[in-house]
């Protein structure tokens, strides 16, 4: 059997297929992401690949169950999403796509520190190059993508540096002591979105092109979750963290008007999820926050997809300009509301299944609990608003459905949503550990569909009067972000100013030297050297009259 490490396939075949010409490329695309699905699953467990560099032992591959679960959803969407990405022809994004897609499938896999160092900045930048490639505003957007990254991995680096220091091991596993922790922690709390640290991803997903965003929706944040749970299990504050991030990532996305920044502040949200599962660092809270790893990749993708639909065919991005793209859009509308309805856990669709493990897992940590709840009330609210203002209110809104590539990507999505909705095993038997959770029981469907009775009510009574898409006024943590830079760059200028006075009078003095010095040897003489004279006289006066004393 073959056990080689995925992320080789989209490495070496990524140039061949930008080599291609229209249909060969397209097709060549689905086939290299095809193979790459097909050797991820058939990876078995407890396989390894190493080599050896300079007298150290590298893990290339290292298929546990924690790996394994993240690199089968990966590979699944990179399928899913490469054919999305082949009704355009765009070389250069199909290229950073797959490099991507091979980089984050390096970084799950890899088994030692020096690998997944070298893996975790490959992502970051092959997505910048991916943010890069649609130009415009999306170029400033990717530079300041790229500094948060480049900060996350610095703070990484140092911090299984330390590990590294202390343990005498190069091996991938739970960080220990405070400062290595603290580090391991901030520095995968960079790429999952830890509140303030979250800005560059509202930023930085709405403006790549669409099919770029459905990749960007994916594997940086879902990377940072997998490792937190492989390095950082069992820390409250990493939980309440999560819990934090849900909340606010609700509330931020309630008050948007372009869509794909809902999407986005909704990743924030979602995430929070996860880290709260992982956080908790029980085993139900691990299966919980990896099973919403899985289940959030496949409708979040899904909704990307949808929506980028709705901009392909509009070439509307905000939701005050939209409307009645129900009837028009058929295909998309209903992919999206499987995907809304998955997002908000509604029962029966796979959203419902690992929330509810996660809120199940936080029982004995109440305000976690009550924040996730919170989330859960906002989520439905969001995603009912933006189902209703883009596919279900009156309007004239021309539009249809996309290409076939398109369609059947988002078709496919939508069909997992279901299954695994309807049939939580098939998410159950590949889980990190075994899973006892039962998401039929009537508890957990009372809870939810509290929940959601609750949401629905307040959009129907209000929510389409109160939530009606127009420019937000409320700003984000930029707003700290821009002072503090407008202060340092006050600071600096003021330095220099400093800087520049000390240096000017230090010229000042050295050139007054100068010409006190030529003075000196031209008409100043006599006068230096009748005060030399004075100064001997006064000191010889006071010698005779000590020694007449």
């Amino acid at each position: 059997m073959i056990a080689a490490p995925p992320f080789l396939i989209f490495l070496v075949g990524a140039p061949v297929v930008l080599l291609a010409r229209g249909r060969a490329r397209r097709v060549g695309l689905v086939v290299l992401a095809g193979l790459a699905l097909a050797l991820t699953l058939l990876l078995p467990e407890g396989v390894g690949w190493t080599v050896r560099f300079m007298e150290y032992d590298l893990v290339l591959l290292r298929a546990d169950r924690l790996s394994l679960f993240t690199g089968y959803v990966f590979a699944l969407i990179t399928f899913l999403g490469v054919l999305y990405a082949a009704a355009f022809a765009r070389p250069w994004l199909h290229l950073y796509a797959l490099l991507y897609a091979g980089t984050s499938l390096g970084a799950v896999f890899a088994g030692d520190v020096v690998t997944l160092l070298i893996f975790w900045e490959g992502m970051a930048i092959t997505s910048t190059l991916l943010v890069f490639e649609h130009g415009g505003a999306a170029v400033g957007a990717g530079y300041r993508y790229l500094l948060f990254h480049v900060l996350g991995g610095a703070l990484l680096a140092g911090g299984l540096a330390l590990q590294v220091v202390e343990s005498g091991s190069l091996l991938l596993g739970p960080v220990s002591g405070s400062w290595p922790s603290f580090l391991t922690a901030l520095g995968a709390g960079v790429n999952v979105g830890f509140i303030p640290l979250h800005t560059w991803l509202p930023d930085t997903y709405p403006r790549p092109h669409i099919a770029a965003s459905v990749f960007l929706s994916v594997y940086t944040t879902k990377a940072g979750v997998y490792l937190l749970a492989r390095t950082s299990p069992a820390v409250e504050a990493i939980a309440l963290m999560g819990g934090a991030m849900a909340v606010y990532g609700v509330v931020f996305a309630l008050a948007q008007n372009d869509m794909r920044k809902l999407l986005s502040y909704h990743i924030v949200s979602q995430v929070g999820y996860m880290v709260a599962g992982v956080g908790l660092g029980t085993v139900e809270g691990i299966n919980g926050g990896m099973a919403h790893v899985f289940n959030h990749i496949l409708y979040k993708a899904l909704l990307f997809m949808a929506v980028g639909a709705v901009i392909h065919a509009t070439g509307q991005h905000v939701m005050d300009r939209l409307g009645g793209l129900g009837r028009r859009m058929p295909v998309t509308a209903v992919t999206f509301w499987i995907a809304a309805l998955s997002i908000s856990g509604v029962p029966g669709f796979n959203g419902y299944v690992s929330k509810g493990m996660v809120i199940a897992a936080s029982e004995d940590l109440l305000p976690l609990r009550v924040l996730l709840e919170i989330a859960s009330f906002g989520t439905f609210l969001s995603f009912l608003k933006l189902g209703y203002f883009v596919f279900l209110r009156e309007g004239d809104t021309p539009g249809r459905d996309p290409p076939w590539p398109m369609q059947s990507a988002q078709v496919g999505t939508a069909a997992l949503c279901v299954a695994i909705g309807a049939y939580p095993a098939l998410l159950f038997r590949i889980l990190p550990a075994a899973s006892a959770y039962d998401p039929w029981t009537p508890t957990h469907l009372l809870e939810a569909g509290l929940v959601l009775a609750g949401a629905a009510a307040t959009f129907v009574t209000v929510g389409r009067v109160v939530l009606a898409p127009h420019e937000p006024r409320v700003r984000d943590a930029d707003v700290a972000y821009e002072a503090a830079g407008r202060a340092l760059v006050r600071f600096t200028q003021g330095l220099a100013r400093g800087f520049a006075v000390v240096y000017d009078g230090f010229v000042a003095a050295v050139s007054q030297a100068g010409r006190s010095a030529r003075r000196l040897q031209t008409g100043d003489l006599n006068w230096n050297v009748a005060g030399v004279a004075l100064g001997i006289l006064l000191v010889l006066l006071w010698l005779l009259w000590e020694g007449a004393a």
